[in-house]
């Protein structure tokens, strides 16, 4: 019997599989990469955001009015409301003031007001808009007033907003007083006539042009706006006569020169009640309100980006710049404290070098 042969098994080896790998790129260009990514997804959603609230900010019935915490205890219900009004004033800060006090109003938290002013008066209208919506506000919010650098004409008439009961306090080095009336006008005829230029407006009325600064007023005309100042300076005179104890209308038209006064000399005369800052008004504030914690804040309307960009675009608007040359000539009473001719563009324009 043959053996049977043992089976051969024959394998075959497969090709080998090569892969090829790219060489790696540094770590640091990964890692970078990334964060670039993401530090760009971060503002573009930063700009939306941005662009969302100045869509809504010009579309929306929204006062603008912004609250920030000034001092004292921020976990306090109870809130004095700091009401600020510094420089000149005039639009457009008169409208952004009067939507702050009607923000006040409304805050039901607010217990009281400290009206700061830092201003040398301004255009007769405003200055009386604000007081009226001060006494108004102040029938159910207590309201001290703390007088800064200066607080002078038109800044004393708003001061009386705080009515009798208010108690108004002055800085050492405060200005005060200059309670009167003045209309800006510039005489420039005899310049007219050097260069040959005259008036010769077409009018309906003999008055009709009787503050035209190409010539001189004449004796009706001046009596016209005596009478007109003689009424401003009559309300002033009222307001203070009203809201100060002690002074009465007599004596207020003897203050009533246009002088300056120190706060010294406004005590004395009976102007202002105490002399001391800011804080001294807050803290009797806060005692007659009867106040242990309290959270001081701002009411405060800031500019915005859009009124901004808007205000820009204007600036340069043909119309724009016209009627700003018409508005020159209007006629302004103001209750302000300072040399008004050299605020004029008009003025400006004769006496700086080009």
């Amino acid at each position: 019997m043959s053996a049977i042969p043992p089976q051969v098994t024959q394998t075959t080896t497969p090709p080998p599989i090569i892969i090829q790998q790219l060489p790696p790129s540094p770590f640091w260009i990964g890692r970078w990469f990334v964060r670039l990514l993401m530090i760009a997804l971060i503002f573009s959603l930063l700009y939306c955001v941005r662009l969302n609230s100045e869509y809504r900010e010009y579309f929306q019935q929204d006062d603008g009015v912004t609250e920030q915490y000034r001092s004292g205890e921020q976990q306090a219900t109870d809130k004095i409301a700091v009401l600020e009004i510094s420089g000149t004033i005039m639009p457009p800060f008169t409208e952004h003031f009067l939507k702050a006090i009607k923000h006040v109003k409304e805050d039901e938290r607010v217990k009281g007001v400290l009206l700061a002013i830092d201003s040398p008066g301004g255009l007769v209208a405003d200055s009386d808009q604000i007081y009226r919506k001060l006494v108004d506000l102040g029938k159910t919010k207590p309201m001290f007033v703390s007088m800064k650098r200066i607080a002078a004409s038109g800044g004393v008439y708003v001061a009386m907003g705080c009515g009798e009961e208010g108690k108004i306090y002055a800085e050492p080095t405060t200005w005060t007083g200059s309670i009167g009336v003045i209309i800006p006008r510039y005489d420039a005829s005899k310049l007219a006539d050097k260069f040959g230029v005259a008036a010769d407006s077409l009018t309906t009325g003999e008055f009709k042009d009787s503050l035209d600064p190409l010539r001189a007023l004449t004796d009706r005309e001046r009596g016209l706006w005596r009478g007109i100042l003689d009424e401003s300076l009559q309300r002033f005179v009222d307001i203070i006569d009203k809201n100060r104890k002690g002074l009465d209308a007599a004596k207020v038209k003897e203050l009533a020169t246009g002088q300056i006064f120190t706060a010294e000399q406004a005590k004395a005369n009976g102007l202002i009640d105490e002399i001391g800052d800011e804080e001294d008004a807050l803290t009797a504030l806060k005692t007659k309100l009867g106040l242990t914690s309290v959270r001081v804040v701002d009411f405060n309307y800031p500019v915005s980006l859009m009124s901004l960009l808007l205000g820009s675009v204007q600036a340069r608007d043909p119309e724009t710049q016209f009627r700003k040359l018409l508005e020159m000539s209007v006629p302004r009473a103001m209750y302000f404290c300072g040399n008004v001719s050299a605020l004029s563009p008009l003025w400006q324009a004769v006496v700086e070098p080009r």
